[in-house]
């Protein structure tokens, strides 16, 4: 910045810093201020997410602000201004975006005048802003809660950086590992001749499936049209990312994380928005992520609880890309080791068609499954001493002897997360809350797993013992037995408190709870040991054995082939679904036999369904409230539990196919309702919930 001039005028440089400054201060009414001359009125959508103004709202747009304040920008607007002899006064300021400019308004009232643009970036296209409005009206939610989990706070320094140019397209790639799938060749054709082909992908065991996303991305890339893949977590993503830079180089696609900070995820966004880029890849938030001319999405174990979001209103990936295909007429993968129910339905309506190898192909890549009971386990010597029975014990010795790491799933975490009475087996709860007590480590007291409350003089209710028991053995404890059992043998755990990405190729115990696996350098597992089987085919979920499977088949795809040596042993009960399924490493039969299942009991996929819990209060004064479309149903409410000893209930409303949007609507009138009335008990609304007990 230069100085003063002898005359005291500024220079230049100091002006546009004044004019810089005030542009930053805050906003001013703009009361009397000039109207625009061409379309002066801006519809807004204001980031206020209550049920009871989910809609737009009209503003002046000044003269000085008629060239930024367009479509899709960032806006400042005076919210709750009252009428004061004409003209509109007060009223807090909240941030919007302008989703058109208008002629005139529908409003016979004088117009708030915009406050500020924020920034002249367009943000918010018109495809953004359709699905936006599609999802809340599915799940029953605000636009503007949606618009917060689809458009990333602003960064003005990322926003002021300019975009590279886009990069020549890519060539059709060749098959590659398409071809260990009959109908992966020709998929991969219709997407490099800009088709959109609908499929329901069982991948194969191994290391390939990154490198097969990367394929399919390349050739609809090479099609001219662009790509938008989804993933459960960071590591996912971080092995496709790497595949697609084998692929196709950098610069052709880009990867949104969090953990890149506010400025360099914005700044790849904005690539993405302007154009630069074609191909996106990411967490959950990446299902929103402004892909022009949308040829593919892909969404890669769609059954990981990561993929609904906790935010209201709690959209689900897997029916976001869906929903997103259908408006945008692109290609559909939805893949994993596992199938969903809601991936044999689209198989079995015809909406999608299935992906996967013959049973030949299978049988080459798979390792072998064996089996034991729990009751096995208990009676076998070498289970007291390690939680290991013979088959697994002889499984680990031969991996290790191999110059392989054994893979050890724990369905728990922690030391001892459940305990019960060593006399009578009462499980041992917290006398605050009712919560289950649990021990930290071998010396820690003992440690409620809902409130945090410590307690040092347990006694049992029921028999008075004071003695206990472990109900179930966490990663931490299964670890320190494993060490005794192996000595010598370096041990490893993955977990909660720190996830692996990866392990050598070596000698080692890896303990890991289910979802945190990590995956060998270079190679695979020798060896994986899934214990305590029970503990997942046993939860009181509708769920239980379609994840348990998800889970059992990621950590089983990381192990060598039975060629190669390569052992799974599963400790559950061997006539069970899963386990079959498992052993034949069939889950879309598996999948399918759950929807049919499902469809006699008219549960989801086959319906639609809502989920409403809170205070007994509460649900019953919205159930009191809600108008139902025909043929719904209302499941309960029942209790369920709750953290500190508050009472909860919930219940389950059911509708039959194709009035999901009926459903959803009359939720929406009746919290409206619930609000006009002043009710203050708030109750949780979730369409289509993961977990039905």
């Amino acid at each position: 910045m230069s100085s003063t001039g002898e005359n005291g005028a500024a220079e230049p440089e100091q002006l546009a810093f004044i004019r810089e400054t005030v542009k930053r201060a805050k906003p001013r009414s703009w009361r009397g201020a000039k109207r625009a001359e061409h379309l002066p009125v801006a519809r807004v959508v204001v980031d206020k997410g209550v049920l009871t103004i989910d809609k737009f709202f009209d503003y002046e747009v000044p003269a000085a602000m008629a060239e930024e304040a367009q479509p899709g920008a960032r806006v400042r607007v005076r919210f709750g201004a009252r009428v004061v002899r004409g003209q509109r006064e007060g009223g807090e300021l909240h941030d919007g975006f302008i989703v058109a400019r208008l002629e005139k308004s529908d409003f016979p009232g004088p117009l708030a005048p915009l406050a500020q643009v924020l920034s002249p970036e367009p943000v918010l296209t018109p495809q953004l802003l359709r699905l936006c409005r599609t999802v809340a009206d599915r799940y029953a939610g605000t636009l503007a809660d949606v618009l917060q989990l689809a458009v990333p706070p602003r960064h003005a320094k990322a926003e002021a950086e300019p975009s590279p140019p886009p990069l020549p397209r890519p060539a059709a790639p060749a098959p590659g590992g398409w071809q260990r799938y009959p109908a992966g060749p020709d998929f991969l054709t219709a997407l490099a001749a800009g088709g959109a082909p609908r499929a329901v992908w069982a991948a194969l065991p191994g290391p390939g499936w990154p490198y097969e996303i990367a394929r399919a991305v390349a050739a609809t890339l090479a099609g001219g049209r662009g790509a938008l893949v989804v993933l459960p977590d960071k590591r996912s993503v971080a092995r496709v990312d790497q595949a697609l830079t084998e692929l196709l180089g950098p610069g052709l696609h880009t990867a949104l994380e969090a953990e890149l900070g506010p400025r360099e995820r914005y700044k790849r966004w904005l690539a993405v928005s302007r154009g630069s880029v074609h191909a996106a890849i990411g967490t959950r938030a990446t299902m929103f992520a402004p892909v022009r001319d949308l040829g593919l999405v892909v969404v890669w174990s769609d059954g990981d609880g990561s993929h609904s979001d906790p935010r209201a209103p709690h959209p689900h990936v897997r029916e976001v890309a869906l929903l997103r295909a259908a408006e945008e007429g692109a290609a559909v993968l939805l893949g994993g080791h596992a199938v969903t129910v809601e991936g044999a339905q689209l198989v079995s309506t015809g909406w999608a068609r299935p992906l996967v190898a013959d049973r030949e192909t299978v049988r080459q890549v798979a390792p072998r499954v064996r089996t034991v009971t729990d009751q096995d386990q208990h009676r076998d010597a070498a289970a007291q001493a390690a939680r290991l029975p013979s088959v697994a014990w002889e499984a680990a010795r031969e991996s290790l002897a191999a110059g392989h790491p054994v893979l050890i799933q724990v369905p728990r975490r922690g030391y001892v997360p459940r305990l019960a009475c060593g006399r009578c087996r009462t499980p041992a709860r917290c006398r605050r809350c009712e919560g289950p007590l649990e021990a930290p480590s071998a010396d820690a007291l003992l440690r409620c797993a809902w409130c945090g409350e410590t307690e040092n003089d347990w006694h049992c209710t029921e028999c008075g013992s004071f003695r206990l028991r472990a109900q179930v053995v966490g990663a931490r404890r299964t670890a320190e037995e494993l060490g005794k059992a192996f000595p010598r043998i370096p041990v490893r755990t993955s977990g909660r408190d720190a996830v692996l990405a990866t392990v050598p190729d070596e000698p080692s115990l890896v303990i890991s709870t289910p979802g945190a696996e990590p995956v060998v350098e270079g190679a695979g597992y020798g060896a994986a040991l899934l214990l305590d089987g029970w503990a997942l085919l046993s939860r009181p979920d509708l769920r239980a054995g379609e994840e348990t499977l998800r889970l059992w088949l990621a950590a089983a795809a990381l192990v060598r082939s039975s060629a190669e040596g390569g052992a799974v042993v599963v400790v559950a009960e061997p006539s069970a679904r899963p386990v079959q399924a498992l052993v034949r490493w069939d889950p879309l039969g598996h999948a399918g036999l759950e929807r049919d299942e499902r469809a006699q009991l008219h549960f989801p996929p086959v319906s639609r369904m809502a989920s409403v819990g809170g205070s007994p209060a509460a649900v019953a004064d919205l159930l009191g409230l809600i108008r139902l479309p025909e043929g719904a149903d209302v499941l309960g409410p029942v209790p369920v539990p709750a953290l500190r000893g508050e009472e909860q209930e919930r219940a389950l409303l059911r509708v039959p196919p194709g009035q999901g949007a009926a459903l959803a609507a009359a939720l929406k009138a009746a919290q409206i309702a619930r609000i006009a009335l002043r009710t203050a008990e708030p109750v949780r609304v979730r369409m289509d919930p993961v977990d039905i007990g």
